[in-house]
């Protein structure tokens, strides 16, 4: 009783166990749908900005060294998920005294980890650099917008961890605030350092760490001042408490499953950065793929969201016990993006080069972003149907699944195909951008085999019954 008492003082309307599942899932994903919509203009405003206010390598430079710290930012929020996942099984088996000493070990582990990657990143952002094969006109200028960024890592840290806090407890609507006051100060620092002082790369990057910074620092405050359905002790706070390990199991298959696929999107920049047979080329597919890179996050959003509303979904109902409720939640997750994902498909196919002018004026890197764009279209669609299946699978824990059907997806299609199109059509982008839905497809059978197998395996003890 108390439990129930604190949850509705706690003003927590997301209860995924009972109640119409349409209703309640959209409910739950618009505001993480907002917070991923918010989350891409902060990251294209860098581009839109410097492309129309800086210089014409200073494109090439953000796209290199922002895929790096992209990678570090979803391999971190596949971390989070663990805390997501575990705080929403809590939830669902009415055990809110257990949810503080996730908390409280999910907050020495991160602090760890933000120590850890500042370092990496301000040490070794030549190497990052290199890595990427950043085109030599732009490779000082990715070398200083990895290394300030890197330098604030920990506010990026500090606010997706709050941010998996809060979903885990079914408050998707705080998050989308956090964001949102970032994403205002970001535009603001983009415009201020350079468009008015001209500090071009520099100032993007700037930018990006005052605004998360701010972010951090506010959702802090709101954490403080906000009733919870949880308390947090000084004793949570220890590297020996137990729920870390259930954290990382949880967290890790999905850390790595997105530590792989951006590792497959960092060796596809790198091939596409040697496209081409001078230089002047090998800038605008470089410039062209950080342009359509920014358009494809908005692509995929509506797919982003339904993986991590439905895993907090998924959670929540396996912890009740309720198996049929948490089928038909992935079904509806199916539906509705597949349906907004046939007019993202259009949008990204048709108006490719319409778009790409927003971020450039540069015509060739324009027409390099569209021939992306026309092949990876597909993916809109697709992607709905795979991110359904994870969300699935990851609120059941079957985390390993997830990050082993994601090895073969990049390593065995996506990875290779790339390559071989890579060089068989160096002058053209879009069969390179076909190989992402060409792997998603692949993938998308897989997890269909393997719900079959789950379910039918699940289902054998209520047939004998």
């Amino acid at each position: 009783m108390a439990t129930r008492e604190i949850t509705k003082e706690y003003d927590n309307p997301h209860d995924f166990t009972t109640g119409n599942i349409f209703y309640k899932l959209i409910h739950f994903m618009l505001p993480i749908l907002g917070a991923l919509i918010l989350q891409i203009m902060y990251s294209a405003v860098d581009v839109l900005v410097v492309g129309q206010f800086g210089t014409t390598e200073g494109i090439s430079a953000i796209s290199t060294g922002s895929s790096i710290i992209n990678l570090i930012v979803f391999v971190l929020s596949g971390l989070s998920m663990g805390v997501t996942i575990v705080m929403g099984r809590y939830l669902g088996e009415l055990k809110n005294e257990k949810i503080g000493r996730v908390i409280g070990g999910a907050v020495v582990m991160f602090a760890v980890i933000a120590v850890a990657l500042t370092a990496l990143l301000l040490i070794f952002a030549p190497f990052w650099a290199d890595l990427m094969q950043s085109p030599e006109i732009a490779h000082a200028k990715a070398v200083l917008y990895i290394r300030i960024c890197g330098g604030g890592i920990i506010f990026i840290i500090g606010y997706n961890l709050i941010s998996s806090i809060f979903r885990g407890i079914g408050n998707s609507y705080l998050p989308l605030l956090f964001v949102a006051i970032a994403c205002v100060i970001n535009i603001v620092g983009d415009l201020l350092f350079v468009a008015v002082l001209h500090w071009d790369v520099a100032g993007a990057a700037a930018a990006t760490v005052l605004a998360q910074a701010c972010s951090l620092i506010f959702s802090v405050l709101i954490c403080k001042r906000k009733a919870m359905p949880f308390s947090l002790r000084r004793e949570d706070l220890q590297w020996h408490n137990p729920e870390i390990r259930r954290v990382l199991v949880c967290g890790l298959p999905m850390a790595f499953q997105e530590l792989l696929t951006e590792i497959s999107f960092l060796a596809l920049l790198a091939f596409v950065n040697g496209m081409g047979t001078t230089e002047a080329i090998r800038l605008a597919s470089s410039s062209g793929y950080g342009v359509a890179n920014k358009l494809v996050g908005v692509v995929l959003l509506v797919p982003s969201a339904l993986m991590q509303s439905m895993s907090s979904f998924i959670a929540q109902n396996v912890g009740a016990g309720k198996e049929k409720r948490a089928q038909k939640a992935m079904g509806f997750g199916m539906l509705i993006g597949g349906t907004i994902g046939l007019f993202m498909t259009a949008a990204a196919v048709f108006c490719g080069q319409e778009l790409a002018a927003m971020f450039t004026s540069n015509v060739q890197f324009q027409l390099k972003a569209t021939e992306y764009l026309r092949g990876f279209g597909l993916e809109a669609i697709v992607t709905s149907v795979l991110f359904s299946y994870i969300g699935y699978f990851t609120g059941h824990h079957k985390t390993l699944f997830v990050l082993l059907q994601s090895v073969a997806q990049s390593f065995l299609v996506r990875l290779p195909l790339a390559y071989v199109m890579s060089r068989m059509f160096p002058d053209n982008m879009l069969y390179v951008g076909f190989c992402a839905p060409a792997a998603t497809i692949v993938g998308i059978l897989i997890n269909t085999a393997y719900f079959l197998f789950y379910t039918r395996k699940m289902m054998e003890p209520v047939d004998l019954e």
